[in-house]
């Protein structure tokens, strides 16, 4: 079995400011009606950059089995 890693934001402590949007390498991160970040799961590396920057911690890198 692979373990795949991936982001996702929080909605409620997100504060669609845009910083993990402009650090995701792959683009997997958008900005959903101006409200909070949504990540398209698929395209993500898992890389945890996002996490990193986000100055809420909205943020979070989850793994599961393929």
């Amino acid at each position: 079995m692979k373990v795949k890693r991936y982001a996702r934001a929080d909605r409620e402590a997100c504060a669609a400011c845009g910083a993990c949007l402009n650090e995701c390498p792959r683009g997997a991160i958008e900005i959903w009606r101006g409200c909070y970040a949504s990540v398209e799961a698929e395209r993500c590396a898992g890389c945890g950059r996002c996490a990193m920057i986000c100055p809420a911690g909205a943020m979070k890198i989850l793994t599961r089995e393929d």
